[in-house]
């Protein structure tokens, strides 16, 4: 059995600088409740996304009982600097990150076109990309079965807008109707392309076979199961966890993931709550190998989440993260 979690940490940064915690007081508040959160629920693998600092991280596991294991990704917003990762109880293998769009999909707009028209609508300096804000990270662990289980880490572009300011930086409020349309645009079509990229990545890993590949795809979606970048992720449509084709074979199955929001008590069917409203945007999806193994799915809500809005600085006092793990259990 290997419990198998996600959890945004919200800005792990060490105290100082112009993220994470105000200071050194509620940053040891802040690792004291994510240790006693993953102590508590007893979690084997654990993949976390907004870790800034490294050294914080280290920190963390610091204050956890046993060794852990930990990896990084490389790959982050260099004015941003968060990234995802793995904890991890057993040793991480084969680990291997993407960041580049796959081949056959543009670039996409990410920012203002304020450059000179050269006819056809074009101009010459429209802000585009073809990376992941954040790049996905995958590694291997073998459980005492040992049958080897992928787990890929991701955390698409956020639904929080923000703007250019003045004299560089960015600001997260408009005055501006137009400018906040535009920028709810960029930031939709980044996070559809991302997540056409860990799906790119996730079929790379299934190789072709998702009866025998144990994958789980994991992370930080930044939109609930039936926004249509979450629907990307889980490949051929059919066979849904609470659908009358749960049980029917078909051959979409070898390159299916299936999300196992559905399985989740209605209860505590949420990860985070904005403005007052639930939300389940961390999600946890696997590989049909790992159908028959699989056990209970919760989101630790019990832990008093807050109700954010969209002014992030108004979190950095916050002894917790407002995000709830998601965890299931595998029989692999």
């Amino acid at each position: 059995m290997v419990l198998l979690g996600t959890w945004n940490l919200e800005n792990l940064f060490r105290p100082g600088g112009n993220f994470g915690a105000a200071d050194k007081a509620v940053y040891d508040g802040k690792l004291a409740a994510f240790a006693a959160t993953i102590k508590s629920c007893g979690v084997d693998v654990l993949g976390v996304q907004e870790v800034g600092d490294p050294d914080a991280l280290t920190d963390l596991t610091d204050r956890l009982d046993g060794t852990w294991h930990t990896r990084l990704s490389t790959h982050f917003d260099a004015h941003h600097p968060i990234r995802v990762g793995v904890l991890s109880r057993l040793p991480l293998e084969d680990v291997v990150e993407a960041v580049d769009f796959p081949a056959g999909l543009l670039p996409v707009q990410i920012g203002d076109d304020i450059g000179d028209d050269i006819g056809d609508d074009i101009r010459d300096d429209a802000k585009t990309t073809q990376r992941m804000g954040r790049g996905a990270l995958a590694v291997t662990v073998t459980p005492n079965s040992g049958q080897p289980l992928t787990i890929l880490v991701c955390h698409l572009k956020s639904k929080l807008l923000s703007f250019p300011a003045s004299g560089g930086g960015s600001r997260f409020t408009t005055n501006d109707e137009g400018e906040r349309a535009r920028y709810a645009s960029y930031a939709l079509h980044r996070r559809a392309a991302e997540a056409v990229t860990v799906r790119a990545f996730a079929t790379r890993l299934l190789a072709g076979d998702g009866h025998t590949h144990r994958l789980a795809v994991l992370g930080d979606f930044n939109d609930e199961p039936h926004a249509a970048s979450s629907q990307i992720l889980t490949g051929p449509p059919g066979s849904e966890i609470g659908t009358g084709g749960f049980t029917h074979h078909d051959q979409g199955d070898a390159q299916r993931l299936w999300n196992l929001a559905a399985a989740i008590p209605a209860e505590t069917r949420f990860s985070r709550i904005y403005e007052g409203r639930r939300e389940l945007i961390d999600h946890i999806l696997i590989s049909h190998a790992l159908l028959a193994g699989l056990g209970k799915v919760n989101a630790l809500v019990h832990r008093p989440l807050p109700s954010v809005t969209g002014d992030p600085a108004a979190r950095r006092t916050a002894r917790d993260s407002d995000h709830a793990p998601v965890l299931a259990d595998l029989t692999v």
